[in-house]
């Protein structure tokens, strides 16, 4: 062999150039196992809504190392305007919601996290400061998600029993992760818009994943960024057709209408009327379960325990 041909040989493959073991194996890392839609949601509801909102303030810059104080102050109004406007309205219309909360904004502000819990809500981790899972070596990524948990706990009173990646990337360590860390569930992945069990090469894991959809989320409607082509193209009342549109399909199939919002992004003045429209559609159905992620995934694996003929947990 030359030293060329050596060279070749040590040099990175083109995905073409796989073997079957190789294509076959990044597939298979993470599946989506068994559906755990439940044949019947609590108190007889026929579909369930599970709001939840990421309330990243000013750690998104801070990740990209962007420390001046424009993009840190729309981070702010998250968290001065828009959460106070998004908890007004979860208390109006009775709902629940999970906050996915970086752990470096629950430490800015620990009052805002604690709030949370005592008006009824769940606080699941969400990174430590918006960082790209899919940079870090394992290490790294293991010792920051044992920090969120371990911060989110101190400061709520609660231990977080959910992970909702930031950006939802997935490496290759985060699976793994989230096992050892004992969580109950991700919302991360998008293999269904039910709930369904997460497989590991084949394996079942215990794990519930709740998806999202970018289609869910209103990030990709609605962000700026003034210096990429980054722009709101979409009116908010456009949004919340599509949203509508969601949810009515959810309904009629009897399965789990989740959304994903972000307190800087639709906590605006024409924004927030679009959410208020959207919560009064929903709570229009007299026929719902609304409930926080943790409970929804204990409720399909309950009924999924039970469908198997076991003791439920």
């Amino acid at each position: 062999m030359t030293v060329s041909d050596a060279d070749a040989e040590r040099a990175p493959r083109a995905p073409w150039q796989w073997r079957e073991e190789e294509w076959r194996r990044h597939v298979e890392r993470v599946r989506a196992g068994r559906g755990l839609k439940p044949a019947r949601w609590p108190h007889g509801a026929r579909a369930a809504v599970a709001f939840s909102f990421d309330p990243d303030h000013e750690t998104i810059p801070l990740r990209d190392g962007e420390v001046m104080p424009g993009k840190l102050s729309q981070g702010e109004y998250g968290a001065r305007v828009a959460v106070p406007r998004i908890l007004r309205l979860l208390e109006r219309h009775a709902l629940p919601a999970t906050f996915f909360m970086p752990a470096v904004c629950a430490l800015l502000r620990p009052r805002e996290a604690r709030g949370y819990v005592e008006n009824g809500h769940e606080v699941a981790i969400h990174g430590w400061i918006h960082e790209r899972n899919m940079e870090l070596g394992r290490q790294d990524e293991r010792e920051l998600a044992f920090r969120c948990a371990e911060t989110l706990e101190r400061i709520t009173g609660q231990r977080p029993v959910g992970i909702r990646t930031p950006s939802w990337d997935f490496s290759e360590h985060t699976l793994d992760i989230t096992l050892e860390l004992g969580l109950e569930y991700d919302s991360s992945l998008m293999a269904d818009d039910d709930p369904y069990e997460i497989l590991s090469y084949g394996q079942p894991t215990g794990l519930v994943e709740i998806p999202p959809e970018w289609i869910r989320d209103d990030a990709v409607y609605l962000n700026m960024d003034r210096y990429s082509a980054v722009r709101p193209y979409t009116m908010p009342r456009h949004v919340l057709e599509l949203w509508r549109d969601e949810f009515d399909a959810a309904y009629a199939e009897g399965g789990l209408f989740e959304i994903t919002l972000h307190p800087h992004v639709i906590g605006h003045r024409s924004r927030i009327v679009a959410l208020e429209k959207l919560m009064e559609h929903v709570c229009g159905r007299d026929d719902i379960w609304y409930a926080t992620h943790a409970q929804v995934a204990r409720h399909v694996r309950h009924e999924a325990a039970l469908g198997d003929g076991r003791p439920a947990a």
